[in-house]
């Protein structure tokens, strides 16, 4: 295999990734599956390939520009399509592909990943719902996310979040991440709550 397919992957994600705001989450989930995998025996190439990779779908140029189309696009299924012939220009073990896939199909918080790679990509993507990058990644689709017309919509999104995901999460070391990033978003919301109302639109 070649050594660098890692480097072929960012490079790959890093032109590939627009708007260009979208390439910060790459880098940071793999940061946080390093964080939680910290102790735990798993193939870290599976999940750096899988970390870098998962969202090709929701990137402008790969998914419909059609607000229909969008509403009903399944980027899962997209990026699950495309990974293998991506893996092999990188140079990546072609033994582990089926891994990367697997833990890419089943990312999202209501997939149910049987594999502990699988689980600490679907842990570190639902700790970057939560804290001030969960809050940050919320606001910044505001007015150009079919989903998040309004600062109440977003508003509104995150507040699922912050009652939805943390219960969501399976590994210990995920749960500890995960408690100062809950602090943050309930006080925000707090804030916003305090603030906005009955006006926030």
């Amino acid at each position: 295999m070649s050594p660098d397919f890692r480097s072929a992957v960012a490079a790959y994600i890093r032109r590939e990734a627009m708007p260009e705001e979208k390439y910060g989450h790459q880098p940071r989930v793999y940061a946080l599956t390093r964080l939680i995998g910290e102790g735990l025996e798993y193939d870290d190439d599976v999940v750096y390939a899988a970390a870098w990779l998962h969202d090709l779908g929701v990137f402008v140029g790969h998914r419909p520009e059609d607000p229909q189309k969008l509403v009903q696009w399944d980027h899962v299924a997209y990026t699950v399509e495309r990974i293998q012939g991506i893996l092999e220009d990188a140079g990546f073990p072609a033994d582990k592909v089926p891994a990367v896939i697997d833990a890419i199909r089943t990312h999202q918080p209501e997939d149910d990943p049987k594999t502990i790679e699988a689980t600490i990509l679907r842990d570190a993507d639902i700790l970057e719902q939560l804290g001030a990058i969960g809050i940050l990644r919320g606001v910044s689709k505001i007015g150009r996310d079919t989903r998040y017309k309004t600062f109440t919509s977003a508003v509104a999104n995150l507040r699922r979040s912050l009652q939805d995901l943390p219960a969501r999460l399976r590994l210990e070391s995920a749960r500890n991440l995960a408690e100062p990033k809950v602090r943050i978003l309930r006080q925000f919301l707090e804030a916003a709550d305090l603030e906005g109302k009955p006006e926030l639109f």
